[in-house]
């Protein structure tokens, strides 16, 4: 079976390499760090899941979200955020998302979230 490829999206290289060390054996996985890379990479390689830093430079995730599902509607995203405020939560949710998550996040929460949006795709 062909693993599912996510593009990871997130300004800090912590983020990354924790997502990366939770989801690399099970997944394809890319990286991006701005909002702006993330819009031409899902272009270009339309990836299963997105998952996406709300607050970045260049272009934050919000807008990143908005540009993506214009281009590739069907491509699932997970937004993360470091701020518990369900206004950027449901603004996220209102532009296009599937879900999200808030920093600092565990393992199985991301694993959890990640299988679900992805199941839904199938």
């Amino acid at each position: 079976m062909k693993k599912a490829s996510i593009m990871i999206c997130d300004d800090e290289t912590g983020v990354r390499e924790s997502l990366k060390l939770i989801l690399e054996a099970d997944y394809n996985l890319s990286y991006v760090t701005h909002g702006r890379d993330a819009v031409e990479y899902v272009k270009k390689h339309s990836p299963d899941l997105a998952i996406l830093d709300i607050k970045m430079p260049h272009l934050n995730g919000l807008d990143a979200l908005r540009s993506i599902k214009r281009v590739r509607p069907r491509v699932r995203i997970l937004m993360i955020t470091g701020y518990e405020s369900s206004d950027v939560a449901s603004q996220a949710i209102n532009l296009g998302a599937d879900d999200y998550l808030t920093k600092p996040f565990d393992r199985e929460s991301v694993r959890s979230k990640v299988k679900t949006l992805l199941e839904r795709s199938e």
